[in-house]
């Protein structure tokens, strides 16, 4: 009998502890997958070609485990060694470098390697990326990507528009905000339409990603924006400081006339004002004064 209840015990443990691994496991994966898609997809595909980055489909088959660690530990340290592999990765980014995070480690490392090789095998990784329009921009894409940005239509999932954060050369006035990266030519720093689209819809920053990651923008927005972008770049506007000085000069010259005007409206009334007060105290220094030559 007891044999009996300590063998029904001992399976019972296996079940809950293969419950709580597969649990475990299952956790882990989905954390690793989040991790890549927040990190890692802004410039790197698995199967979708190349972004910033290389298309990492296969990539243990160019290089092996304890190389492809290092580098995702420290980019910038394997490139300025002069490893060759390191520096055509660095010719074919167009000197753009890997950013080192501070939470990578090695075991994360490996994670995401072993999460490449599973996505790998598949005929369509969920990381293959946005696939994104090849058809020639429009007018109305450019106008559309023009009115989002300055907030005139409102994203379709409610997040802030551009402007709250971003300045760019083709609006009127100041330009924009001042908080985060001027965006005039942010479609040559990506590399075109591609990177760029890939990088809207899927921001890597912190900031971007507290706003866009709850609330997305949809494909058509990213190809408006982009199309906005690239119409920017193509125009070559004049620089947004000598907006901001004519809007100072304007605001300059604007005080002092309203200052003039006061000046003019409201002299008389002054100097009417002092006039009678100026009197009744001379008023009163003379009665005071006869009162004591009086009295004297």
């Amino acid at each position: 009998m007891n044999r009996h209840h300590l063998t029904s015990d001992m399976y019972m443990a296996a079940i809950v502890a293969a419950a709580l691994l597969l649990l475990y496991t299952s956790a882990s994966a989905q954390e690793t997958e989040e991790y890549f898609r927040q990190n890692c997809m802004s410039c790197h595909t698995i199967g979708g070609g190349r972004l910033t980055g290389p298309d990492l489909k296969d990539v243990e088959s160019r290089k092996d485990r304890d190389w492809l660690v290092r580098f995702m530990l420290d980019p910038r340290g394997v490139i300025e060694s002069g490893d060759p592999y390191a520096q055509e990765l660095l010719s074919q980014a167009r000197g753009a470098i890997m950013p080192s995070f501070p939470t990578m480690t090695k075991k994360r490392a490996g994670q995401l390697l072993d999460l490449i090789a599973e996505e790998s095998k598949l005929e369509r990784s969920q990381f293959k990326g946005l696939q994104v329009s090849d058809r020639p921009f429009t007018e109305a894409d450019v106008d559309k990507g023009r009115r989002l940005f300055m907030g005139y239509e409102r994203l379709e999932n409610k997040a802030a528009p551009c402007i709250s954060c971003h300045a760019i050369n083709d609006i009127p006035g100041l330009g924009g905000g001042t908080l985060a990266p001027d965006l005039t030519t942010v479609y040559e720093r990506y590399s075109g339409r591609k990177t760029l689209s890939t990088w809207l819809s899927a921001p890597a920053t912190p900031s971007m990603q507290s706003v866009f990651k709850p609330q997305p923008l949809t494909p058509d927005e990213v190809l408006a924006l982009t199309a906005f972008f690239e119409h920017t770049l193509q125009r070559n506007p004049t620089d947004p400081s000598t907006a901001r000085l004519n809007f100072l000069l304007i605001g300059v010259g604007a005080v002092v006339l309203i200052l003039g005007v006061f000046d003019v409206i409201w002299n008389k009334r002054f100097r009417s004002v002092r006039r009678v007060l100026v009197n009744s105290v001379n008023e009163e220094i003379l009665k005071r004064a006869n009162s004591e030559s009086k009295d004297a």
